[in-house]
């Protein structure tokens, strides 16, 4: 206690303020220029400064007029001050060359407005056309190859950010072990601060230890080299752990919250000021909307497209199946789709028709699928299965509308019931058809895996559904087809 009361002092929280000074001398320099956010805005002005270059090559004029020559600079400065180099949780493909090239685009605009006003006659929007258009080009290839790269080196767990988690009760304990499973978000779990932490067992098991109480975190900050702090759910009074997180940010530590009732929240929330408080306006997703009417409409086109632009394809499956095994060329089994209605889902078989050996119950907390019990597949079937190719007889489930092209994957009829059970909030993926692909899918959890984690990704999609999300899972779901499934 006689520490902690010292870092309250003005003079020894100066170490605790330059902290993340004192860190970076003890982190890998090349980690530093990369993940500190410097890498990024230099390959970006060289990109948008080469798409510059070859722009004037292409056109009549080799001397940039002002609104071009300005670009390059503009763009690195547009997405700074959106916040686009500010350090991600999860790096994502997409969403770094989306962003990327929206606030680029308000960067041509800005240019284009700015060369309007300096010389009306002659704004150059040739050449700032040409330079847009290969700059959106350049940021992407950029983009692409930097995620990817940042992508291995955190798989790799360079540049972990040792993190502090603020309560250690449900919530904390689940953080924590998400941070432990993955080093995809670039967190190294180190401890919990709680001041009444609830048994390790009540909550599902903490992957780190409880290093003190909420009043201890500076103290923990600086004896551990904390970079990141998450509050998750702390028993303390928000107004004795509001002073030390603005004392963790000021020093340059990342700070993150978990917002109460965050079963609710999706990315339409609106925040708007009452006063000088920011009150929250929640804006549900619909399933019997417009907008989902119209998701189900192109489902239907884009199914019936497919199986027509698929059908040799498929006519060449259904006869490797037919030749690998005595057996009906499609497999059915009953699922449970919107609305709690069964239907049967179509694959192509990729087992012999042996009698099933015992019965497959799958381990506690995880989901079926894969090779349950003795692998009777055909070695066509591993194929089929290992490419997902078994699954596209599911686009006639689509086209008669008991499925959708992205959604929830359907379960059989008996886990339903085990699952509705176990878990709170699995029946809430019933609100939507199930789909060929997922969110879940596309991020990894895919046969047997734990359910619980796969029906929390399941009830984000549907909480947080556009068009666009459905988009950016179908083209994440192509990348995944290439690599092995089984």
């Amino acid at each position: 206690m006689a520490r902690a009361a010292t870092l309250t002092a003005p003079r020894e929280t100066d170490g605790i303020l330059a902290g993340g000074l004192s860190r970076v001398g003890r982190r890998d320099a090349a980690n530093v220029l990369i993940f500190g956010g410097w890498a990024l805005p230099a390959l970006d002005l060289l990109a948008l400064a080469g798409a510059l270059g070859f722009a004037l090559i292409l056109g009549s004029e080799h001397t940039p007029r002002l609104a071009p020559a300005i670009l390059p600079v503009l763009g690195v400065l547009v997405m700074a001050a959106r916040g686009v180099y500010g350090l991600r949780l999860r790096l994502i493909v997409l969403d770094s060359v989306g962003v990327a090239a929206g606030s680029f685009s308000v960067a041509a605009m800005s240019a284009l407005a700015v060369g309007l006003f300096v010389d009306p006659a002659h704004p150059a929007s040739g050449q700032l056309f040409r330079t847009w258009l290969l700059g959106i080009a350049s940021l992407g290839l950029v983009r692409v190859a930097f995620t990817l790269w940042q992508q291995r080196r955190r798989a790799a767990g360079a540049a972990a950010r040792r993190t502090v988690i603020v309560g250690a009760g449900e919530v904390g304990a689940r953080i924590g072990r998400r941070l432990e499973q993955s080093r995809a978000y670039g967190l190294l779990p180190v401890g919990y601060v709680d001041d009444a932490p609830p048994p390790e067992a009540a909550v599902g098991g903490r992957p780190v230890p409880v290093l003190g109480g909420t009043s201890d975190l500076l103290t923990v900050v600086e004896q551990h080299g904390i970079e990141h702090v998450i509050l998750a759910f702390s028993g303390t009074a928000d107004d004795e752990v509001l002073p030390l997180l603005r004392r963790c940010a000021a020093g340059g530590i990342g700070v993150s919250l978990v917002p109460r009732l965050f079963d609710l929240i999706n990315s339409r929330l609106i925040y708007e000021p009452v006063g000088g408080l920011p009150v929250a306006t929640l804006h549900s997703t619909n399933p019997l909307g417009a907008t989902f009417a119209l998701k189900h409409a192109i489902d239907r086109v884009v199914a019936v497209v497919l199986l027509i632009a698929l059908a040799p394809l498929l006519a060449a499956i259904a006869l490797l199946v037919k030749c690998s095994s005595p057996g009906p060329v499609l497999f059915r089994q009953s699922r449970i789709g919107r609305d709690d209605r069964p239907f049967d889902v179509l694959k192509f078989r990729t087992m012999r028709c042996d009698p099933a050996v015992g019965v497959f119950c799958p381990s506690d907390g995880f989901a079926p699928g894969g090779v349950e019990g003795v692998d009777r597949r055909t070695r066509a079937g591993a194929w089929l299965r290992r490419r997902s190719l078994d699954e596209l007889p599911q686009l006639l489930n689509v086209a008669r509308g008991e499925m959708s092209l992205v959604g929830p994957r359907p379960e059989r009829p008996e886990y339903v019931k085990r699952f509705a059970t176990d878990l709170a909030r699995y029946s809430e993926r019933h609100r939507v058809r199930a789909g060929i692909t997922g969110l879940s899918q596309v991020q990894g959890l895919r046969g047997q895996c734990p359910i619980a984690d796969r029906v929390e990704l399941d009830n984000y999609y549907i909480e947080n559904w556009s068009l666009g999300l459905d988009l950016k899972i179908l083209l994440l779901t192509v990348v995944a087809l290439l690599r092995p499934a089984e």
